[in-house]
C-alpha cells in the first residue's frame, strides 16, 4: 500500500537522506526527526504506519523512545543500530521492537523489511499463527506458546521457530534457516541450526512429551508439523 507515512528517526543526515529517497521512490510518505526529543509526542498525536528508529540519538535514545511508545501503541518499530551487543535487548519483550537492522546496511534491505512488516499489518495481524494449531507465535511481542504454556526462547530460537511455523509442512534446508537466525551478519555454520533445533525440541518436549513437532528430513533439512490442540 503506497502513501503510508514512515517516521524516520536518524541523526545522520546522509543516512536519513538515502533512506528517505528509497522510501519515497517506493511510494511511501516520510517524516524525518533528527533528534529523539519530540518523537513520542508526535507518534501519540499523529501515528505513522511504521517507525525506523535509530538507537543512538540526541536528546532521547531509541530504547527509551521505543519503550515509551509501547506503553500506548503497537505501531511497528524497526530499530537501527551499530551496537551488536544490544541486539538481544532490542528484540526482548521488555522493549517491544518488531525488527532490527545493523549498520552498515543496504537501503534495499531496509525497504524490504519495511514492506514485509507493513504487509502483515495490512493483513490485519502481525502474528504468524494459525487458529487450528496449539502453537502460537506472536511477532509483535516476540512470545511463543504451546498449549497456552509460554515458551522461554532466545531471540534466535524464536526467529527459527517463527520461520518454520510460517510455512508448516515445508522442508527448509539449513542454509535457508541460517538466513533468518542472525540478522547481524555474524559468521555461523550449519551446525548452528542443529544446536537451535535441539534446544527447541527440548523446550517443546517439556510441554508435549515425545510428540515430534520439528521433524528432520534426512539429507534435506527440517520441517514443522503443527501440533493440534489437545483433544482435537
Amino acid at each position: 500500500m503506497t502513501g503510508q507515512r514512515i517516521l524516520v528517526v536518524e541523526d545522520a543526515d546522509e543516512l536519513a537522506g538515502v533512506l528517505i529517497d528509497y522510501l519515497q521512490a517506493a511510494g511511501y510518505q516520510t517524516e524525518w526527526h533528527k533528534t529523539g526529543g519530540a518523537v513520542v509526542e508526535r507518534v501519540r498525536t499523529d501515528p505513522p504506519a511504521l517507525i525506523l528508529l535509530d538507537l543512538m540519538l540526541p536528546e532521547k535514545d531509541g530504547m527509551t523512545i521505543c519503550t515509551e511508545i509501547r506503553r500506548f501503541s503497537d505501531i511497528p518499530i524497526i530499530m537501527v543500530t551499530a551496537r551488536v551487543e544490544e541486539i538481544d535487548r532490542l528484540l526482548g519483550l521488555e522493549l517491544g521492537a518488531d525488527d532490527y537492522i545493523c549498520k552498515p546496511y543496504s537501503p534495499r534491505e531496509v525497504l524490504a523489511r519495511v514492506k514485509a512488516i507493513l504487509r502483515r499489518a495490512q493483513a490485519g495481524t502481525l502474528s504468524m499463527q494459525s487458529t487450528d494449531t496449539a502453537l502460537v507465535i506472536n511477532e509483535v511481542t516476540h512470545e511463543a506458546s504451546l498449549d497456552e504454556q509460554a515458551m522461554d526462547l532466545t531471540p534466535a530460537e524464536f526467529r527459527l521457530l517463527a520461520r518454520l511455523n510460517a510455512s508448516p509442512g515445508v522442508v527448509f534446508s539449513r542454509d535457508q534457516l541460517l538466513d533468518g537466525i542472525h540478522n547481524d551478519h555474524r559468521i555461523v555454520t550449519d551446525r548452528t541450526v542443529d544446536t537451535h533445533i535441539k534446544n527447541l525440541r527440548r523446550k517443546l518436549k517439556a510441554i508435549r512429551g515425545e510428540e515430534t513437532i520439528i521433524r528432520s528430513i534426512y539429507g534435506v533439512g527440517y520441517r514443522l508439523d503443527p501440533p493440534l490442540p489437545r483433544g482435537a
